[in-house]
């Protein structure tokens, strides 16, 4: 089974950077939606595949560009929620990284399914988690996925895709082997 993960695109929170880091739920800004229209073509996903998407309005949003109606729809999962990389405990989690909680995403986004998958990550978001709980998690999650049929791409965050390639078995990875905006990487036979 192959992984796909994308970053979602240029957001709002990142117009006035650093200022605007502690804005609750950025959406995509129109160079965030572009970038994510030009991903398109790069990107094949088709009605078999699994879409897991971040509980971010940033990442909902990129999803909803990445697959039209005919491709099927995704799943949300806290368990691709917003992370630190590299984690840090003395780290206080920004704005902006703050999750939908599971009664905000009902309202907001009634089509889609939340997977259950890791079902204490919604409380707590992966981001403030330490590094045994996360793995233990993560690792109930890819295994979750390695059961769905087709091709799996999950729409997350820079510091998320990098600790589950650390997961994964990469190593010597830093904060300059994140993929940036509209940025994808592909994981074959996980």
């Amino acid at each position: 089974m192959d992984i796909t993960f994308i970053r979602h695109g240029h957001a709002e929170h990142l117009l006035n950077y650093p200022k605007e880091l502690n804005r609750l739920h950025p959406g995509l800004t129109e160079q965030g939606k572009k970038q994510i229209v030009a991903l398109r073509k790069n990107i094949n996903i088709i009605p078999h595949d699994t879409i897991v998407v971040s509980p971010t309005k940033r990442t909902l949003e990129t999803a909803a560009l990445l697959t039209p109606r005919e491709r099927g729809s995704a799943v949300i999962s806290p368990l691709v929620g917003p992370r630190m990389f590299p984690q840090d405990p003395k780290f206080t989690p920004l704005g902006c990284d703050q999750i939908y909680s599971r009664a905000e995403l009902s309202v907001l986004y009634p089509d889609k399914q939340c997977i259950d998958v890791g079902v204490e990550a919604w409380e707590e978001s992966i981001n403030q988690m330490n590094t045994q709980q996360f793995t233990r998690l993560a690792e109930q999650f890819l295994a979750w996925c390695r059961k769905q049929t087709g091709h799996t791409f999950i729409v997350s965050h820079d510091g998320t895709i990098t600790n589950y390639r650390v997961l994964l078995g990469e190593h010597d990875l830093t904060r300059d082997d994140f993929l940036g905006e509209a940025g994808y990487y592909t994981v074959r036979d996980v």
